[in-house]
């Protein structure tokens, strides 16, 4: 059996914090994904709790009727608990570092393990076709973990959205970028 695992970054938010909402442009850009994904089979969607990630999917899950799980573990990673102004420094030394981590927060490796969980869990379930809605650091995090090339640059060539596509089949997993 093939697996195919949507791997999507959250539409263009108001901003970072766990109930930052969609702006408009967002909701547009959550449109255009239920658009993208209508001619595809979708058995599953597992979000975010954050709301921006939640708002991503509704158009897709309401028009295909698709029940939303929310899974903490899709969370986006927590750098710091205090105050780190050189934030972007701070985040690409925890690529050089992977053990690397700040008061409160958790290394790449530590983010990097709750979602790939996730992803090895799904590949081992009955679903086909599903739907993971995260976040960029974690969903670049994830990525590395399959192809280890994958870094902090990689993270600054994000879009919002973005969507990649993983193929499991016979125990090889295929990566690709699929939203133009």
């Amino acid at each position: 059996m093939v697996k195919h695992i949507y791997v999507i970054r959250h539409c263009e938010a108001k901003g970072q914090s766990s109930d930052a909402s969609l702006t408009e442009q967002g909701f547009h850009q959550a449109e255009a994904l239920a658009m993208f994904f209508a001619d595809k089979k979708i058995d599953r969607i597992i979000t975010s709790p954050f709301l921006r990630a939640i708002q991503t999917i509704e158009p897709l899950s309401t028009r295909g009727k698709i029940n939303v799980e929310i899974d903490e573990r899709l969370s986006e990673r927590i750098l710091g608990t205090s105050d780190l102004p050189n934030w972007y420094e701070k985040l690409r030394a925890t690529f050089t570092d992977m053990e690397l981590k700040f008061e409160g927060g958790e290394s790449s490796n530590e983010a990097m393990e709750r979602i790939v969980n996730v992803v090895e869990e799904t590949i081992k379930s009955e679903s086909e076709h599903t739907i993971i809605v995260s976040h960029g650091n974690i969903i670049t995090l994830l990525l590395k973990n399959y192809h280890n090339d994958i870094d902090f640059q990689f993270w600054t060539q994000l879009r919002n959205p973005d969507v990649f596509r993983l193929r499991v089949k016979d125990h090889k997993m295929t990566l690709d970028r699929i939203w133009k």
